[in-house]
């Protein structure tokens, strides 16, 4: 094979992991589309739904936000210690602890509040909190799995914790369906245990192993911790805002409208889902770019990078206006109007680009002003969605394109001054980059 053979070769060639972690990201995809369906069959009517899928979307606006800036810094100082020869046992303990730390935090603020969220979002029903709270604990071990297994390289384990939460899910909800429960509750404790079954197979095939080395510092570990959590809370509850607020705002009769409207949410998320798999192929290629300071380079393939989300928001937004009724209303049997399915889809395609544009910027060392970015969008979304329209779908649906394009707007700026300023990216903040997708199924 010839030097020009090799190179071809080469740029053909999938970065290591792309395969196994995209297979994780279909299995979770595929099956979030599957859930509420089958819930929906299972207890025979959206108002029925609504407390699974008010649920749902409150796990994963809490669980990603506090967990995956856990699980980046435990890949990225895993990573770097492997790269070193030096075993991460040590960085494992110090970052359990912190998770432990977290998720007591959390649970206990929970239960301080806990008339409030039971009064205000779960219509009283206390089983749906004590759902909430252990699903919050469950992926705490899950995200963790995951940073131990994509920092050890091994990827075929992180594509199992990702895709046997959403499968044992589906899985655990079709069995209650044949079985006739129509207990919520039931279905709630479905989502929340759902995280554990992949991370105790992995760990029973000792792909969680970890070798003894150097003590860790705190240091070591959270150089960046607090941005990056700061950043990725309000980044998680952003993608998740529409039908908590849609929840929280919702009258005693507009129940069912709320679990359509999360159904439209989830159509228009597909651009995204996608976005992730286009990630999984371009930011390992960055990475290495980044790694030889090749500078020129690395901006060549995030404009490559920005074009392909550019596209795939444009056709995610005309595909929600023209199909999005049609399809939601043959899978769900469910009815969105078309304005409504095409503003969910371009506030999902500002997102896209804005947490695209995050990236960039935390990879040369931003993470500080894409917390401030994030802030910023949860803010502007409070903003509209308070002051712009008493209709609940519309004064959600502005919310959500005004937020997630100041997000989009803040980042632009921040990028242009890091590249302004001479900023270059390192090893690490690359790695935090490629891992800061705060979207979960």
């Amino acid at each position: 094979m010839d030097s020009s053979d090799k190179q071809r070769s080469s740029r053909l060639a999938l970065p290591e992991g792309t395969l196994p972690v995209g297979i994780g990201l279909l299995v979770a995809g595929v099956t979030a589309y599957l859930f509420l369906k089958v819930a929906k069959v299972a207890l025979g009517s959206d108002q029925a739904v609504q407390p699974i899928a008010s649920l749902w979307i409150a796990t994963f606006a809490l669980a990603p936000g506090f967990f995956l800036p856990l699980e980046q810094e435990l890949a990225r100082t895993l990573a770097h210690r492997r790269a070193l020869g030096q075993g991460g046992k040590p960085v494992v303990a110090r970052v359990r602890t912190l998770g432990i730390g977290l998720a007591v935090l959390v649970t206990v603020a929970a239960l301080a509040a806990s008339p409030l969220i039971v009064s205000g979002y779960f219509d009283g029903d206390w089983i749906l909190l004590i759902a909430l709270i252990m699903a919050f604990a469950a992926y705490a071990p899950a995200h963790l799995s995951r940073g131990i297994a994509s920092g050890n390289g091994r990827f075929n384990a992180y594509a199992i914790v990702m895709g046997a939460d959403g499968a044992v899910r589906i899985i655990l909800c079709a069995a209650l369906a044949i079985l006739g429960v129509k207990t919520v509750g039931l279905y709630g404790f479905a989502v929340a245990v759902s995280p554990l079954p992949g991370v105790l197979w992995v760990k029973a095939k000792g792909a969680l192993r970890t070798e003894p080395g150097p003590p860790a510092s705190w240091a070591e570990v959270t150089p960046n911790l607090g941005w990056l959590l700061l950043g990725s809370v309000f980044a998680a509850a952003l993608v998740n805002a529409g039908p908590l607020a849609a929840t929280l705002l919702a009258k005693d009769d507009q129940k069912d409208l709320v679990t359509q409207f999360t159904y439209g949410v989830l159509l228009a998320r597909i651009p995204l889902f996608l976005f992730q798999a286009v990630q999984a192929a371009l930011l390992p290629r960055l990475s290495r770019l980044a790694a030889r300071n090749e500078i020129a380079e690395f901006r060549a393939g995030f404009a490559k990078l920005m074009k392909l989300v550019l596209v795939v928001g444009l056709v995610g937004t005309a595909g929600a206006f023209l199909l999005g009724p049609f399809v939601i209303q043959r899978f769900y049997n469910a009815k969105l109007p078309r304005d409504t399915m095409a503003m969910l889809a371009l506030g999902s395609a500002f997102y896209m680009v804005a947490l695209a544009i995050a990236q960039a910027v935390i990879a040369l060392r931003g993470h500080a002003l894409v917390a401030l970015g994030w802030v910023v969008a949860a803010a502007t979304f409070v903003l509209v969605t308070w002051l712009s329209s008493h209709e609940l779908f519309r004064r959600v649906e502005l919310g959500l394109v005004a937020s997630s394009f100041a997000a989009l707007c803040t980042f632009a700026v921040a990028l242009r001054s890091r590249l302004r300023s001479g900023q270059v990216p390192s090893g690490a903040s690359v790695m935090d980059a490629i891992s800061n997708m705060p979207l979960e199924t």
